[in-house]
């Protein structure tokens, strides 16, 4: 009797040890009762384009990419999304049945979602937005802030140039605000992103002065380890609206499972537990 190839998927970076897409993907195999595996791939950047041209004939239906790899796997697919191309880096890729890979970015989409859950009187439409950073996460989050209506963005960066590349891209409603000035703009906005690494266990934490957080505003920070960042901490004690970064990886992990797996997997308690363990 023939038994139909286990569908593969996985998650390909360097480093990748600490991922926590593979307890996320396989909690979810697991719950919905799907004979699939999600696994770990540590590749080097010389090495990708071999490894995903080789991966469909292992069984493979797609996998995540992660850094540093976002922006080289954009070059190396064969079909982008209008998404992807716009954020300038794909984070899922679709091995295709006629052997082409589509590649799609859902980062924004799982930003978003993450808001809407757990914040689910915001309004993106009532105010400007300050966006701490201007890395590939910040390209996501802007393309998804504008599509929702914010009507303009203050973003700051360590490095000017690197937000001006960003306003070049997205246009007039981006302004760029010198990172010394950074507390300043936190007045003005009525949503408050951090997309940088600051404050991450293992990295410096976010300086910038936080006295100028409105009450009321929603604060989200992108950095889930540790859940609770000192942003965050702040920002609740000033009373704002926090949401914590975990539920961006969750969420933006759902389109992805329903294009290799065929189900639509739900965002709930115990998805976050399993992401968690």
């Amino acid at each position: 009797m023939s038994q139909t190839k286990i569908p593969l998927a996985g998650v390909i970076g360097s480093p990748i040890a600490h991922s926590k897409s593979p307890q996320l993907h396989g909690h979810w195999l697991k719950t919905l009762g799907i004979a699939g595996y999600y696994i770990p791939m540590d590749v080097t950047s010389e090495n990708l384009e071999k490894v995903l041209k080789t991966l469909p004939d292992m069984g493979f239906v797609g996998v995540n990419i992660t850094v540093p790899h976002k922006e080289l796997a954009l070059k190396i697919a064969d079909h982008v999304t209008d998404r992807a191309t716009l954020i300038g880096a794909a984070n899922t890729l679709i091995f295709r049945k006629d052997g082409k890979i589509h590649a799609d970015n859902t980062d924004g989409y799982g930003f978003i979602q993450n808001l809407r859950q757990n914040a689910p009187d915001w309004n993106p439409k009532t105010g400007p937005a300050a966006v701490l950073g201007a890395g590939g996460a910040a390209r996501a989050v802007v393309a998804s802030l504008l599509d929702v209506g914010v009507p303009e963005i203050l973003m700051s960066n360590r490095t000017r140039a690197r937000a001006e590349a960003l306003q070049a891209d997205f246009g007039k409603r981006i302004r760029v605000v010198d990172w010394v000035q950074a507390g300043n703009m936190l007045e003005e906005a009525v949503t408050v992103v951090n997309t940088t690494s600051l404050g991450m266990i293992g990295k410096p934490q976010l300086r910038v002065p936080l006295d100028g957080l409105r009450k009321g505003a929603l604060v989200t920070d992108l950095v889930y380890a540790p859940l609770k960042t000192r942003l965050l901490i702040e920002a609740e004690k000033a009373g704002c609206t926090v949401v914590d970064g975990l539920g961006m990886l969750l969420h933006q992990a759902v389109p992805a499972f329903e294009r290799w797996f065929g189900v639509r997997p739900t965002v709930d308690s115990a998805t976050r537990a399993a992401a968690l363990r």
